[in-house]
């Protein structure tokens, strides 16, 4: 006969991910002719519950490698950029997102630069990141349980052979020293 028994334990109960292209400017020191280059590093970000919402709060900074005085020179201008996302995460089984589960946000694909162009001296940028969100919390598995006596196998004295007893007094002593 088996019974159940429920095991409560942590567990991913939602998951989603967002992919987002937002548009920023950079207006360099010197008036740009030609992007060269442009790369984004340092991507930081956390998530937190918002209301039920996971919002995430994120910055990146983008280096922009361009020519200037009539392409005969380069210069790198360097910006950071902050983002906010809002990420609506359908919980399993019904559950509502509470300050009790934890929010781990992970980078599916880095932010990248897809689009670049000079535009009146302003470096125009378009920038394409993936987000992934999962929520961990509380949730219960049910196991079945065998409920058998035991299931050691039993052995009797009277089952130990003479040979056994005679094995066990010829030990060498010696065998130690």
């Amino acid at each position: 006969m088996s019974s159940f028994k429920e095991i409560v334990t942590k567990a991913i109960i939602g998951k989603t991910k967002k992919t987002s292209t937002n548009t920023f400017k950079i207006t360099p020191e010197l008036k740009p002719d030609t992007v060269l280059g442009c790369w984004v590093i340092n991507h930081k970000f956390s998530g937190k519950n918002n209301g039920g919402i996971v919002g995430i709060d994120g910055a990146f900074d983008v280096n922009v490698w361009y020519s200037y005085d009539n392409d005969t020179k380069t210069a790198v201008s360097t910006e950071t950029f902050q983002y906010q996302d809002k990420m609506p995460v359908h919980l399993k089984e019904n559950n509502a997102l509470t300050d009790k589960e934890e929010i781990i946000v992970r980078s599916l694909k880095q932010p990248t630069v897809t689009n670049v162009s000079v535009v009146d001296g302003t470096v125009q940028l378009s920038v394409e990141k993936e987000l992934g969100v999962e929520v961990v919390g509380d949730t219960k598995i049910k196991v079945s349980i065998e409920e058998e006596e035991d299931d050691y196998e039993e052995v009797t004295d009277d089952e130990v052979t003479l040979e056994d007893e005679k094995e066990i007094e010829e030990v060498n002593e010696e065998y130690l020293k």
